[in-house]
């Protein structure tokens, strides 16, 4: 394990963390500036940063992968445990071979979901009170996928889970409830692993009347519209060669993606016409990057470490464009 040097101050962590100002960028200038570690994990623990939400003072819930836990990273960098999901004798999660932690999303009143892998009756979303607290399982998916990415459609009331095995969209009520295979097919569908890594349909996002997933075997960007009935539409690519790509985020209103590249440990910047550049590496402080989010022209990038064996940490970094812009 690398040593952990110590944070920066409180003030200075607190000014990171908030809505940072900066002018709009020139043509030649990078999108993503001033990329620095906020905290680091301890990869022996399993505290390996699967997936983010980030709270309304700059502050960010993650889950850690391996350590069935959902953490609490505060502005000051300061890290505190709001749940443990519980122990499972004898996990047996396709591809993963243990019990783990993945996507995680936060309602308005604050209310954490989380999807939990262990290959028995336990794998689901689970509910964890905002402030932290005992996590209450209230849907059960399959026990032979893996339920990864997560997203929340509010306005609808459902929770969409993205199964990397399966190749399948789950949709849940809010509240809770019998999950319903929503959208599948080859293109949601992992490759044979060997060769490739057996993980199809990964991250997730609800995003203007659609479901937007990422295929990590197929390297591609995809979105499923939503029918007023709330059925799904057809599967549509809307980029590939995205090599590895894991979970995303929507930077602005309109279509433009930042995206993680777990394998090559890179964030890039994929635009709405599907064309991408690479605005963070490893030289950066990536290290296997599982996914992004974005909160004013603040980015936030967990990464697991889970290829390299070292660093996992929670990074962050300042957009030079406005939001609007992308």
């Amino acid at each position: 394990m690398p040593r952990i040097p110590r944070l920066a101050s409180t003030a200075t962590a607190a000014l990171a963390l908030g809505l940072l100002a900066a002018a709009p960028a020139a043509g030649h200038e990078p999108t993503v500036t001033d990329a620095h570690i906020v905290t680091r994990f301890g990869l022996a623990a399993g505290r390996m940063p699967e997936n983010i939400a980030l709270e309304r003072d700059g502050s960010a819930d993650l889950t850690l992968a391996y350590a069935r836990q959902v953490v609490h990273v505060a502005p000051d960098g300061a890290t505190r445990t709001l749940a443990t999901l519980p122990a499972v004798a004898n996990p047996d999660t396709p591809l993963m071979h243990g019990a783990v932690v993945t996507g995680i999303v936060r309602a308005h009143d604050g209310t954490l979901y989380v999807n939990y892998a262990t290959g028995t009756r336990k794998t689901g979303i689970w509910r964890v009170p905002g402030a932290g607290g005992t996590p209450v399982q209230i849907a059960e998916l399959p026990q032979d996928g893996l339920p990864n990415g997560l997203a929340l459609d509010e306005r609808r009331g459902m929770l969409y889970v993205a199964d990397s095995v399966r190749g399948t969209v789950w949709r849940v009520p809010r509240s809770g409830g019998r999950a319903t295979a929503w959208a599948g097919g080859a293109a949601l569908g992992p490759l044979p692993a060997p060769p490739a890594n057996g993980y199809g349909a990964n991250g997730i996002k609800v995003h203007r009347d659609a479901v937007w997933v990422s295929n990590s075997d197929r390297g591609t960007l995809l979105s499923v519209p939503i029918h007023a009935d709330g059925s799904a539409g057809p599967v549509q690519q809307r980029a590939g060669g995205l090599e590895g790509i894991d979970d995303f985020t929507f930077p602005g209103h309109g279509n433009t993606v930042l995206a993680a590249l777990n394998g090559t440990s890179k964030v890039v910047l994929v635009r709405r016409d599907g064309t991408h550049t690479v605005v963070l590496t490893q030289q950066d402080g990536l290290s296997n990057p599982t996914s992004v989010a974005v909160r004013g022209r603040s980015v936030y990038v967990p990464s697991a470490a889970y290829v390299t064996r070292q660093d996992p940490n929670l990074l962050l970094a300042s957009l030079r464009y406005p939001a609007g812009r992308l």
